[in-house]
């Protein structure tokens, strides 16, 4: 039986990609990435994880949107009125969602159709070169992408490390955004220790460990949140154990049905 206290790696160590250049739509990624691992002599290895940001993934999917070609609905501008947003932002936000979680003055906070809540339903502004009306998307399927991705590295380094798509989400009661998964293939995402005995030999009842968030949340720091263009993370020291062909960021989101709050 696997030791599952051995899956904690003692160390880990995250090293930013540098030298990547501004992703445009239909730009592979996968060479970009080999070749900016060469130029740092890095060789990950298959219980490695590259955390690569969502943006860029966004950006070579082609998820962009003008704003100017929208056409706000009624609902759009009557939330528009309440949370004082351009109401072809809000619009598109509407398109993207499934439900409107709280709208505020200068927030409005959804649940995305992949299952995510977040605000603005991840349509986001920065970073984005271009037209001012100009917005991003997030992809429409952020685990086939890390699974794309990851297939595509296999066949340029021989053996690929895990994808891990990462956002970065403000959290209820916590100020701040957190680095977050919300794609990933080759990696468990979700960690169940129940059952498991900790050091006073009690029963771990809930543990349940968010192994990919927490990853996302350690290469936010590398990768920055303005203007450092280091969108691609590589981490190294994770267990061979954590490794998980079939694992998805799909299975971190909690179901609507399990919603303690409302």
């Amino acid at each position: 039986m696997i030791d599952r206290s051995s899956l904690s790696p003692s160390t880990l160590t995250l090293t930013a990609l540098q030298g990547l250049p501004e992703v445009t739509e239909g730009m592979a990624l996968a060479p970009l990435i080999a070749q900016a691992l060469e130029r740092q002599g890095l060789a990950p290895a298959v219980e490695d994880a590259l955390l690569v940001g969502q943006k860029v993934i966004s950006k070579s999917e082609g998820r962009f949107v003008d704003l100017a070609s929208i056409e706000p609905c009624a609902r759009a501008l009557e939330l528009a009125g309440r949370c004082a947003k351009d109401p072809r932002l809000v619009e598109v936000i509407l398109r993207e969602s499934t439900e409107v979680v709280r709208c505020a003055p200068q927030v409005l906070i959804v649940r995305h159709r992949l299952g995510l809540v977040m605000a603005n339903a991840g349509v986001d502004q920065s970073n984005v070169p271009g037209a001012e009306s100009r917005v991003l998307l997030l992809p429409k399927d952020p685990d086939a992408s890390a699974d794309a991705l990851r297939r595509a590295l296999a066949a340029i380094l021989g053996a690929a490390p895990a994808v891990i798509v990462t956002d970065t989400f403000g959290r209820p009661w916590r100020l701040g955004v957190c680095g977050v998964a919300i794609g990933a293939s080759g990696i468990t995402t979700l960690l169940d220790r129940r059952g498991e005995l900790d050091r006073c030999g009690r029963e771990l009842k809930v543990t349940q460990v968010a192994v990919a968030d927490a990853l996302a949340a350690a290469a936010a720091l590398v990768m920055g949140e303005g203007a450092e263009g280091r969108p691609v993370v590589l981490a190294q020291g994770l267990s061979k154990g954590l490794m998980h062909a079939t694992a998805r960021a799909a299975d971190l989101v909690r179901p609507p049905a399990e919603d303690l709050f409302r």
